[in-house]
Protein backbone atom coordinates (compact mmCIF):
# COMPACT_ATOMS: atom_id res chain seq x y z
CA UNK A 1 0.00 0.00 0.00
CA UNK A 2 1.41 3.28 -1.01
CA UNK A 3 1.69 6.45 1.08
CA UNK A 4 -1.25 8.20 -0.64
CA UNK A 5 -3.58 5.11 -0.28
CA UNK A 6 -3.01 5.27 3.34
CA UNK A 7 -3.04 9.24 4.10
CA UNK A 8 -6.21 9.24 2.13
CA UNK A 9 -7.66 6.08 4.57
CA UNK A 10 -6.11 8.29 7.92
CA UNK A 11 -7.79 11.08 6.40
CA UNK A 12 -11.11 9.72 5.90
CA UNK A 13 -10.77 8.30 9.72
CA UNK A 14 -10.33 11.25 10.54
CA UNK A 15 -13.19 12.81 9.31
CA UNK A 16 -15.68 10.39 9.89
CA UNK A 17 -15.65 11.13 13.41
CA UNK A 18 -16.75 14.63 12.87
CA UNK A 19 -19.67 13.92 10.09
CA UNK A 20 -22.11 13.31 13.02
CA UNK A 21 -20.89 16.34 15.47
CA UNK A 22 -21.63 18.64 12.09
CA UNK A 23 -24.39 17.47 11.12
CA UNK A 24 -25.87 17.68 14.68
CA UNK A 25 -24.88 21.25 15.19
CA UNK A 26 -26.88 22.31 11.69
CA UNK A 27 -29.88 21.04 12.16
CA UNK A 28 -31.41 23.37 15.43
CA UNK A 29 -34.30 24.44 12.49
CA UNK A 30 -35.28 22.16 9.77
CA UNK A 31 -32.97 21.49 6.73
CA UNK A 32 -33.38 18.62 3.98
CA UNK A 33 -30.47 16.89 3.18
CA UNK A 34 -29.61 18.75 -0.08
CA UNK A 35 -28.98 21.51 2.29
CA UNK A 36 -27.04 20.04 4.57
CA UNK A 37 -24.81 18.81 1.88
CA UNK A 38 -24.01 22.51 0.49
CA UNK A 39 -23.94 24.48 4.09
CA UNK A 40 -21.29 21.57 5.54
CA UNK A 41 -19.38 21.74 2.07
CA UNK A 42 -19.59 25.79 2.35
CA UNK A 43 -17.65 25.21 6.02
CA UNK A 44 -15.17 23.48 4.36
CA UNK A 45 -16.32 19.66 5.30
CA UNK A 46 -17.73 18.27 1.70
CA UNK A 47 -19.80 15.59 2.68
CA UNK A 48 -21.13 13.13 -0.43
CA UNK A 49 -25.14 12.72 -0.11
CA UNK A 50 -24.24 8.57 -0.04
CA UNK A 51 -22.60 9.36 3.26
CA UNK A 52 -24.98 11.60 4.46
CA UNK A 53 -28.29 9.84 3.71
CA UNK A 54 -27.64 6.58 5.47
CA UNK A 55 -26.14 9.06 8.44
CA UNK A 56 -29.54 10.91 8.91
CA UNK A 57 -31.99 7.54 8.66
CA UNK A 58 -29.29 6.10 11.58
CA UNK A 59 -29.69 9.38 13.48
CA UNK A 60 -33.30 9.14 13.18
CA UNK A 61 -33.26 5.32 13.92
CA UNK A 62 -31.35 6.55 17.43
CA UNK A 63 -33.97 8.74 18.48
CA UNK A 64 -31.96 12.33 17.67
CA UNK A 65 -33.41 14.05 15.32
CA UNK A 66 -37.20 13.64 13.56
CA UNK A 67 -38.04 14.13 9.83
CA UNK A 68 -41.00 15.05 7.78
CA UNK A 69 -42.00 15.78 4.09
CA UNK A 70 -43.13 19.04 3.21
CA UNK A 71 -44.80 18.65 0.18
CA UNK A 72 -46.33 21.95 -0.59
CA UNK A 73 -43.56 23.28 -2.61
CA UNK A 74 -43.21 22.00 -6.41
CA UNK A 75 -40.52 19.19 -5.02
CA UNK A 76 -41.00 16.98 -2.04
CA UNK A 77 -38.60 17.16 0.65
CA UNK A 78 -37.90 15.31 3.79
CA UNK A 79 -36.72 18.18 6.20
CA UNK A 80 -34.81 16.61 9.52
CA UNK A 81 -34.59 18.49 12.51
CA UNK A 82 -32.73 17.55 16.09
CA UNK A 83 -34.92 16.21 18.96
CA UNK A 84 -34.62 17.09 22.57
CA UNK A 85 -32.49 13.74 22.91
CA UNK A 86 -30.13 14.61 20.02
CA UNK A 87 -30.29 18.53 21.68
CA UNK A 88 -28.39 16.75 24.59
CA UNK A 89 -26.05 14.34 22.66
CA UNK A 90 -24.90 17.18 20.77
CA UNK A 91 -23.66 19.39 23.44
CA UNK A 92 -21.99 15.99 24.72
CA UNK A 93 -20.34 15.56 21.77
CA UNK A 94 -19.98 19.20 21.37
CA UNK A 95 -18.00 19.69 24.87
CA UNK A 96 -16.09 16.45 23.99
CA UNK A 97 -15.24 18.13 20.81
CA UNK A 98 -13.88 21.24 22.57
CA UNK A 99 -11.72 19.34 25.44
CA UNK A 100 -10.33 16.61 22.54
CA UNK A 101 -9.20 19.87 20.02
CA UNK A 102 -7.67 21.23 23.03
CA UNK A 103 -5.37 18.73 23.63
CA UNK A 104 -4.55 18.15 20.57
CA UNK A 105 -3.52 21.38 20.14
CA UNK A 106 -1.60 21.49 22.77
CA UNK A 107 -0.13 17.93 21.70
CA UNK A 108 0.69 19.29 18.54
CA UNK A 109 1.84 22.67 19.87
CA UNK A 110 5.66 22.61 19.20
CA UNK A 111 6.12 25.04 22.35
CA UNK A 112 4.81 21.96 24.53
CA UNK A 113 7.72 21.12 26.72
CA UNK A 114 5.54 19.63 29.68
CA UNK A 115 2.35 18.05 30.50
CA UNK A 116 -0.37 20.68 31.26
CA UNK A 117 -2.12 20.44 34.46
CA UNK A 118 -5.23 18.10 34.60
CA UNK A 119 -8.42 19.79 33.28
CA UNK A 120 -11.19 19.74 35.81
CA UNK A 121 -13.66 16.72 35.10
CA UNK A 122 -13.23 13.76 33.63
CA UNK A 123 -13.00 13.10 29.52
CA UNK A 124 -16.08 11.06 28.87
CA UNK A 125 -15.36 7.73 26.77
CA UNK A 126 -16.78 7.74 23.63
Amino acid sequence: MGKEEVLSGLLMELRRGTIVLSVLSRLKEPKYGYSLVTQLTEYGLPVETNTLYPLLRRLEGQGLLTSEWNTEESKPRKYYCITPEGREIYERLKKQWQQTAASMDRILSEDAKALPEKEEGPTEQL
